[in-house]
């Protein structure tokens, strides 16, 4: 019978395959959740809907056709509420500005 060149051999090998484990896990659910997001994107918050794309004054908002909710991205309601014409958004948004900033 041959003798092992360390008594700590096995163990040595058993924490190196563990953190491969370790690593490849991570590395696998790193993989599963950036799938996931993928599944969302352009999805309806609030029913799952496709959402399309619309111009109120200059700025790109998103639209669900399924239950009519818009969704705007960041810096886009800021954008509504400080134009010189906003239309009915910009007007109902800046007025929702307006009293926020009073209280």
């Amino acid at each position: 019978m041959t003798e092992k060149p360390s008594q700590n051999e096995d163990e040595y090998f058993a924490r190196q395959n563990a953190e491969l484990l370790e690593t490849q896990r991570i590395a696998q659910q790193k993989a599963a959740d950036l799938a996931e997001r993928k599944t969302h994107y352009m999805r309806c918050p609030k029913d799952g809907g496709h959402l399309e794309h619309h111009s109120i004054g200059g700025v790109e908002i998103d639209r669900c056709p399924d239950c009519n909710g818009i969704w705007l991205d960041d810096g886009e309601l800021d954008t509504l509420a400080k134009q010189d014409d906003p239309g009915y958004f910009g007007r109902f948004f800046g007025g929702l500005f307006a009293n926020r900033k009073k209280a």
